[in-house]
């Protein structure tokens, strides 16, 4: 019998290598979702921490398809800005560099018309 040298992440990468967000991003994105859910708006989330982007997926009913994404993808981050809102469709709502000013978005969806 033959010792190998076993490797325990045989390609290169360790659990560590994802992405995720930090304590001030997640502290802005869920002041907004619960902002959100005070509104009735949103009721449940999902999140996910995969090697190239993190995401926030917002949903009105737990087994919906998200209504908006949230992501963080550092690889963006010199081009059009690292984070993203993304519909339903999955088409890009708003981008940039700035997560706050990203989460703006959301705002014009609190704002309604008293009668």
């Amino acid at each position: 019998m033959n010792a190998q040298n076993l490797t325990p992440f045989p390609n290169g990468r360790s659990p560590q290598d994802k992405v995720a967000f930090d304590r001030q991003e997640l502290g802005a994105i869920l002041g907004m979702y619960g902002r959100m859910v005070a509104a009735g708006e949103w009721r449940d989330y999902g999140m996910s921490f995969l090697r190239d982007v993190a995401v926030f997926s917002v949903f009105r009913r737990t087994a919906e398809h998200p209504m908006y994404r949230i992501e963080k993808r550092p690889r963006l981050r010199k081009r059009q800005g690292m984070y993203a809102v993304i519909g339903m469709d999955g088409q890009v709502l708003k981008r940039g560099h700035d997560l706050p000013t990203v989460l703006r978005f959301f705002d014009r969806k609190l704002i309604r018309a008293v009668e």
